[in-house]
């Protein structure tokens, strides 16, 4: 294992750090039992990849967002967001790491080592602007990055391999993780490969950074960041978008 670096400085033009955005949404979704990737599926008039796509591209200090598709996808292109001069798009792999990984590599030409990577679920559409904007904000001056999160409210068990409690964990040191997660953009691409090298499972890109042995910094989230997983969570997506329409007229 590499030796952890936690006290890393940041860019000495920290202004100037760039934020590029990474949407790994190369996969099927098979578990919403649809014929089309969960991405694509209808929400309040649109897609839900373009209910996405349009609050990241709210996020003002936002240089540009790849968004990493299936090589078989031929649905992107058909909607008007594809047309946008700052949404680029490049082919994934097989696992969201391997997906995540191809959209750094698009930027290398692009992004400085010290620029962030904020790398945030396709399937998160009610993600909320303000949220971005305070993560970012309160984590300008690391030089590792951090994740959105929230803590858990129910009671956690652990149980064995024929579903046996085998103890109550204490959800008091439990936060659920959430996306967007924003690292610095040379330590993702090294974590990650370093990851995928050793075939360690990665969850998210925060795991990935924790096999280096830094401190991942988690910041305090919404609880309607669902991510849309599930047929039941289209209608509770719609909810949430419908109340925070509310929340912004009031």
């Amino acid at each position: 294992m590499l030796s952890p670096k936690n006290n890393m400085t940041t860019s000495n033009e920290n202004t100037k750090d760039k934020v590029w955005v990474v949407v790994p949404a190369a996969g099927s979704g098979r578990r919403m039992g649809s014929e089309i990737p969960k991405q694509y599926l209808s929400l309040m008039g649109k897609t839900v990849l373009e209910l996405t796509l349009t609050r990241l591209l709210q996020v003002n200090s936002v240089t540009g967002i790849t968004l990493v598709i299936s090589p078989d996808d031929l649905l992107f292109s058909t909607l008007a967001l594809a047309k946008n001069p700052i949404v680029n798009t490049t082919s994934g792999g097989r696992e969201r790491s391997d997906s995540v990984l191809a959209g750094l590599n698009s930027l290398q030409m692009k992004a400085a080592l010290s620029d962030w990577v904020l790398v945030h679920d396709a399937a998160r559409c009610c993600i909320r602007v303000d949220v971005i904007n305070r993560m970012l904000n309160e984590l300008k001056d690391s030089g590792v990055g951090g994740i959105l999160g929230v803590p858990v409210s129910d009671t956690l068990k652990r149980v064995n391999h024929v579903s046996q409690i085998e103890s109550t964990l204490d959800r008091s040191q439990v936060w659920q993780a959430q996306t967007p997660q924003l690292f610095r953009y040379g330590l993702l691409k090294k974590a990650l490969e370093y990851a995928l090298d050793r075939q360690c499972p990665i969850t998210d890109e925060a795991s990935a950074i924790e096999l280096l042995g830094y401190d991942v910094n988690m910041c305090m989230g919404h609880y309607d960041n669902i991510k849309i997983t599930h047929p039941d969570d289209l209608a509770l997506a719609e909810m949430f978008l419908v109340r925070q329409e509310k929340q912004q007229l009031s």
